[in-house]
């Protein structure tokens, strides 16, 4: 017992040096962010597998800068935003519906550098041009909506318009098979990346780089992202889309 005692106290303490290293990498205001004790709990119990400071540098996104966070769900990349761009920034939640709005306004309610833009069906009604879209694991959901034939071209082309001359689209989501195109995209929740590249480069966008912090060679890519053996570790690809100048 003592011996496993010693071995779990030891894994702890180099576990805890990890972290720490890590975090010590970050810049401060990514650091602060990732720190604020108004996050909730379940929030910060995701970060280790969502890496969120690591891809907020590698985004790019500093204080002063206006951010859209494209369908935020219950907001966990929303808070993280509003205490990087700070007082002198702004983040706008983009949710589908009021219903959407709804789960989001606890952070509304934290932030005053936030606010709430519901967007129709295929658009992207911002009430001004912003320095980054960036919408996580739920670009596949668009395809969801059943837009037409043109309408994923359409919804990009909006999220262009929506951005500055050299603006950015950064789209993270749960990677399907290669060659499986949209097939997956309400069954499994995935879809394959190379759809999102060619409807993204098609409204404009040039890829700039694409980052592996989220890729899992192990995920097969023949389960839904909510099966027991693969949540919260899915393999995921982030492209960072770049509206040229």
């Amino acid at each position: 017992m003592r011996k496993l005692a010693l071995v779990c106290a030891t894994a702890f303490v180099f576990t805890s040096a990890a972290a720490i290293a890590a975090s010590a990498k970050l810049p401060a205001y990514v650091s602060a962010a990732l720190a604020d004790k108004a996050r909730p709990e379940a929030d910060v119990k995701l970060d280790e597998a969502r890496k969120p400071g690591e891809l907020i540098v590698w985004a790019g996104i500093k204080p002063g800068q206006k951010v859209a966070d494209f369908l935020p769900g219950g907001g966990y990349f929303t808070h993280l935003f509003a205490d990087v761009v700070g007082d002198k920034g702004h983040v706008f939640a983009v949710p589908l519906s009021e219903k959407g709005a709804e789960r989001v306004k606890p952070v509304l309610e934290a932030h005053k550098n936030v606010s709430t833009v519901v967007a129709p069906q295929g658009g992207f009604p911002l009430p001004e041009k912003v320095d980054v879209v960036w919408t996580s694991l739920n670009y596949h959901d668009v395809h969801n909506l059943k837009l037409g034939d043109d309408g994923m071209v359409k919804f990009d082309k909006a999220v262009f318009d929506a951005l500055k001359p050299g603006g950015e689209f950064i789209v993270i989501d749960h990677a399907a098979a290669p060659g499986s195109g949209v097939r997956d995209t309400n069954t499994l929740h995935r879809i394959d990346p190379a759809v999102v590249k060619q409807e993204v480069e098609a409204a404009g966008f040039k890829l700039e780089s694409e980052s592996k912090l989220l890729a899992n060679a192990e995920d097969d890519h023949t389960k839904g992202v909510t099966d027991t053996s693969i949540r919260r570790h899915t393999d995921q690809f982030v492209f960072k889309f770049r509206k040229p100048k």
